[in-house]
């Protein structure tokens, strides 16, 4: 009588029908149903959770920093100790450097803003002219009051001005009200620095949706600014707005030949503290959310090592009858594998879903809960989420090798397993 001997294909049909067959076993059959119906939950939810912090926090970067960027500009010099005609040329010729898409000047001040019934507010004043805020998108196209049809017109300027929605509301002021402004530093006298007091109408209300700027900006026009605080033809910085906000070194080497001894800064070094905060907590969040995707991988392990356990009966027959050890090892393998798959895809699934869904979620929850999102704490309206398909790719990769290494210490077990010993008492 001739040996039986069983040498499949490395997995092929007869080993993944082995591996189903202990998969689908029910308790009473050896199985661990419940046990790897947890795993598969718990990756699931894991990956889930890992693609919505992610997708949250890059969705959070880039809504804040485009907001920071349609409202301030790329690159800024400072121009005050220039005298109009060198800024007048400075801003002819820099306007000729590829990567410039326009330069904007500027006179900023802070003031106190008095509006009706004594309310009060501390205000930070922009000093721009009318054709640069028309093509200022954040603001031109995010007025809800009034319009800047008569911002710029009239002598110096004119006195209608343009403030952010926040300061509008905690002012009591609507479009066509008249607010006060006073300045601590204005007319030079002989006793110093006189306060300058003067009241201006608000000709337009608008909302960037970053409650920093709509709680403290305004927009004058920019001889107006320069008369208000006693700075008439004075221009302190020209902002340059570049066709790509990453590429700002080598516009900056263009503008140091031109002015060789002048002060020029960029968007990062300005919002330095917000850029590296923000890839900090972007990183550090990332490495404690893997941890829980290997956290909820390692509930393989204590399914595989119970079914190795209670299928040792059946691992030393398969072995007696000519399987080899790595048919049993890739057979344990792919049980604990199809988990750890399923569970990512499930899991890639669902988060990405609840990313695309995000803002109907919020309104559900806030009409359950109330407002979960407030913007004075967190800058923005609504939860932003932003799906970087990069990043899901990483987060199932990672997950998927997580899976599969958990996979292998049982799955080494039962391929080492003694059929002589196992059957020993049977």
């Amino acid at each position: 009588m001739s040996e039986v001997t069983i040498a499949p294909k490395p997995f092929g049909e007869w080993e993944r029908k082995i591996a189903m067959r202990y998969l689908r076993a029910k308790k009473e059959n050896g199985g661990v149903t419940l046990i790897s119906t947890i795993s598969f939950f718990g990756i699931l939810l894991a990956v889930a959770v890992l693609i919505i912090v992610m997708s949250v926090m890059n969705g959070f970067r880039t809504e804040l920093l485009n907001r920071v960027l349609g409202v301030n500009g790329h690159v800024f010099v400072d121009t005050r100790g220039l005298t109009p005609p060198m800024v007048d040329n400075f801003v002819r010729d820099a306007g000729k450097i590829t990567g410039v898409k326009s330069l904007t000047r500027l006179t900023q001040g802070q003031v106190l803003a008095v509006g009706n019934a004594g309310a009060t507010r501390g205000a930070m004043v922009q000093g721009t002219e009318r054709s640069d805020l028309m093509k200022l998108d954040m603001v031109s196209k995010n007025i809800i009051g009034g319009s800047l049809n008569n911002y710029g017109k009239g002598e110096y300027g004119g006195d209608e001005i343009a403030i952010g929605s926040g300061l509008a509301s905690d002012l009591n002021l609507l479009q066509g009200d008249y607010i006060n402004l006073v300045s601590p530093s204005g007319a030079v006298t002989a006793f110093g620095a006189a306060p300058v007091s003067k009241e201006y109408k608000v000709g337009a209300i608008f909302d960037v949706g970053m409650s920093e700027y709509d709680n403290s900006l305004i927009y004058m026009p920019l001889e107006q600014a320069q008369l208000f605080f006693g700075r008439e033809g004075v221009v302190e910085m020209v902002e340059a707005r570049l066709d790509n906000p990453d590429n700002t070194e080598p516009v900056m080497a263009q503008f140091s030949k031109l002015l060789p001894n002048t002060i020029i800064t960029d968007w990062r070094q300005h919002s330095e503290s917000l850029v590296s905060a923000l890839g900090v907590e972007r990183a550090v969040m990332r490495l404690i959310l893997m941890m829980l995707v290997v956290i909820a991988a390692l509930n393989i392990i204590s399914g595989l090592v119970m079914l190795v356990k209670n299928k040792g009966r059946d691992i030393a027959v398969l072995r007696t009858i000519g399987a080899s050890q790595g048919a049993i090892m890739r057979i344990f393998l792919m049980i604990g594998a199809s988990i750890g798959i399923l569970g990512t895809l499930f899991g890639v699934v669902a988060g990405t879903l609840f990313c695309l869904n995000i803002h109907t979620i919020q309104k559900i929850v806030e009409m359950v809960f109330g407002p979960v999102f407030p913007s004075e704490v967190y800058f923005l309206k609504q939860i932003p989420a932003h799906v970087e398909w990069s990043e899901v790719v990483i987060v199932a990769s990672f997950s998927l090798i997580m899976s599969v290494l958990v996979t292998l210490p049982p799955a080494w077990r039962a391929a080492r397993l003694d059929p002589v010993e196992a059957l020993r008492y049977e």
